[in-house]
């Protein structure tokens, strides 16, 4: 039997447990932040405890609260919140707190453990997807709920730090969150006046309260982080503002408890064993114990466990009773918070006829309105590009004018959008998408990356892919971004060269579950002859052939719009006598995934090739090889029309064809 310090209330007895459980993870550790969780546990056991609506025993129930934590440097806080509260996390668990395939890594990742919703660490990404989630929330509300069936209503909390709050990205979500009247988003604000260098009057001065009011927020201060009546009221009055998301700044003391409280120099190191004994003798803990967990506060804590079981009973009674009044309704939300797709929906897909040239961001609207029945769960919106990027339903309204919408207007904020865009992805129910132009990738590259991290459906749709766009110039005309982003790992990379290849790029993009990003054309191109070629079939192999010859001397493989002068290019060699195979070659990653026999098949060795992109060209020589050659750009664009720029920077046919034959005179 675990004895406990007799003068602790049961509620102190609990908090301090979770303090001091997380300064031994990273204590033994030798490695990570014991200030945060010593500073803001009465926060974590509140919401755990008293507040959250939550089943440890199925965590992934679908109406549950989210919480993230923002601040994912104190994963302890986390991990020590999971195991007291009878998640799937054990005290070994604990043990190997940042070691090699723990399921305690030195920042939350979604996917190690159960109860940790996204992955944090990079700072303000955390805020900025939970108001993804309150989006994906507020949105399957109003589209499923029904008077005395509310299966949908729960909320998002968040715990963050000044620094989520300096970051850029925290300003883009909080901005979108107030406009959209989020209001089951509360967030809780570690006011504790310390960075990592110093104090933050060196450099964060703002009345952050008074910019949050100005964002359209409800805002509350506690004055003092270990008074638990004064959180629980504020998050409470916080939950009665329906129309507005919260802010709540708690003012906590970071290391609370230890020798180095208050100080930076308890932000991100092991606090030493003096010093973990000091404070475990502050708290009337035993000095001599590692991860001391008291039997009375551990019984408190797992009550978790049996009220999270009968909330989440209780629900299933709705649910059922739900389903007998709307069966349709109550299939499709069963189908979509498990990201299953409609039974035959891809037969809903269009194909393009040969008849007229297409652009492939207009053909990605015909697509999306095509399928938009079929596909209810699609969700997104551009960042004020719509008009540009044609991601619109035209049957449905926008998110901000009817939350049962499925256009959401992100505004000018590419880093935001796609950071809620994950949010969304891994709330559950929706697959979500935003849009920009191609080069202002650039913006929101590290959400990009935090998708494939997270291994979220987040689907990224990008268009004016190349210098092609023309006058808008070199600031508007992307180069190194298809090398950018092919290169984050488990990120699928769609680069069509038609209509029909970028119907078979969306059908991919939600068959296939992870994250991925389409590279669309402004101007127009021709179609491929679906009835003569198999575009899904091939598309689905990341490479295929487009065109061939009898014993081809040369192979020009092309992407996007540069297939066609591809195309164009083997009609010239053919005059010349010289035989071309023409490859297209969407997707990288779908290629890489191919078997040795099938790569070989259409990339066979000892055939020179020629890669032609209107982007960076590294990369490429992996497929061309040394004997190959590569017509890319490694340089900046210009403004110009279009056609005139490709010319100029060596992207027609005649430059194609007569690069081509330099390879081939070269191989004789």
């Amino acid at each position: 039997m675990t004895t406990s310090p007799a003068t602790l209330s049961l509620d102190q007895l609990s908090i301090d447990t979770l303090r001091l459980l997380a300064v031994d993870a990273v204590q033994k550790a030798n490695s990570g932040h014991p200030g945060a969780p010593l500073g803001c546990a009465p926060i974590a056991y509140l919401l755990y405890h008293k507040i959250m609506k939550h089943s440890p025993s199925h965590w992934k129930w679908s109406d549950r609260d989210r919480f993230v934590l923002s601040n994912g440097h104190a994963s302890a806080l986390l991990y020590s919140t999971l195991y007291l509260s009878g998640y799937d996390m054990t005290l070994d668990d604990l043990k190997q707190f940042r070691q090699w395939h723990s399921k305690t890594p030195g920042h939350p990742e979604s996917g190690e453990a159960e109860g940790v919703e996204v992955t944090t660490g990079p700072l303000g990404q955390g805020f900025a997807m939970a108001v993804g989630m309150a989006i994906a929330e507020k949105h399957l509300a109003a589209a499923y709920n029904k008077p005395g069936y509310d299966i949908v209503d729960h909320h998002t909390y968040v715990l963050c730090g000044d620094g989520d709050l300096m970051e850029g990205i925290s300003h883009e979500a909080a901005s979108l969150a107030g406009t959209l009247h989020l209001g089951k988003l509360v967030v809780l604000y570690d006011d504790n006046l310390i960075s990592l260098d110093g104090p933050t009057e060196w450099s964060y001065t703002e009345d952050v309260l008074k910019r949050f009011d100005a964002y359209h927020w409800h805002t509350s201060r506690v004055a003092d982080g270990n008074d638990l009546a004064g959180i629980e009221k504020a998050i409470e009055d916080a939950k009665a503002v329906t129309d507005k998301p919260s802010l709540i700044a708690v003012r906590t003391v970071i290391g609370y408890g230890s020798p180095k409280a208050g100080t930076n120099a308890v932000h991100g190191e092991a606090l030493g064993a003096a010093n973990v004994a000091a404070t475990k003798k502050f708290f009337g803990f035993p000095e001599d114990q590692s991860f001391y967990v008291p039997d009375e506060a551990l019984k408190n804590w797992r009550t978790a466990v049996d009220r999270g079981q009968q909330a989440e009973g209780e629900w299933n009674k709705v649910f059922d009773a739900y389903a007998k009044e709307n069966p349709e309704l109550a299939d499709q939300f069963k189908r979509t918070v498990v990201n299953k797709r409609k039974e035959g929906w891809e037969k809903s897909l269009p194909v393009f006829g040969t008849e007229k040239k297409v652009a492939t961001r207009n053909a990605g609207n015909a697509v999306m309105n095509a399928i938009a029945d079929v596909v209810p769960e699609l969700f997104g919106g551009a960042a004020d590009l719509t008009a540009s990027t044609k991601t619109i339903f035209k049957n449905s309204p926008h998110f901000a004018a009817d939350p049962a919408g499925r256009n959401v207007f992100f505004g000018v904020r590419e880093f935001g959008m796609c950071a809620a865009v994950n949010g969304m992805a891994a709330h559950g129910g929706v697959v979500p998408f935003g849009s920009t132009f191609f080069t202002f990738a650039d913006y929101a590259k590290n959400a990009i990356r935090m998708a494939a991290l997270m291994r979220a459906h987040s689907l990224f749709v990008f268009t004016h892919d190349s210098i092609a766009l023309g006058e808008d110039g070199p600031t508007h005309q992307p180069i190194e971004q298809l090398t950018m982003l092919r290169a984050i790992p488990d990120l699928t990379d769609y680069r069509p060269a038609d209509a029909n290849e970028t119907a078979a790029c969306w059908r991919l993009a939600l068959e296939r579950t992870g994250p991925s990003f389409m590279a669309l054309s402004r101007q127009d191109l021709p179609v491929i002859d679906a009835a003569k070629v198999d575009v899904y079939g091939g598309v689905s192999k990341g490479v295929y052939v487009l065109e061939d010859a009898a014993n081809p001397q040369v192979i020009l493989i092309g992407t996007g719009a540069e297939v066609w002068p591809c195309v164009e290019a083997k009609r010239l060699l053919e005059q010349d006598g010289v035989a071309a195979r023409v490859v297209s070659m969407p997707s990288w990653e779908i290629y890489e995934e191919q078997s040795a026999e099938y790569k070989s098949s259409v990339l066979p060795r000892g055939v020179p090739k020629l890669a032609v992109e209107a982007g960076s060209p590294l990369g490429w020589w992996k497929y061309v090889g040394d004997t190959g050659d590569v017509i890319g750009l490694d340089r900046f664009g210009a403004s110009a029309p279009g056609p005139i720029v490709l010319e100029k920077l060596g992207f027609s046919a005649a430059n194609v064809a007569e690069r081509a034959k330099k390879l081939v005179k070269g191989r004789d």
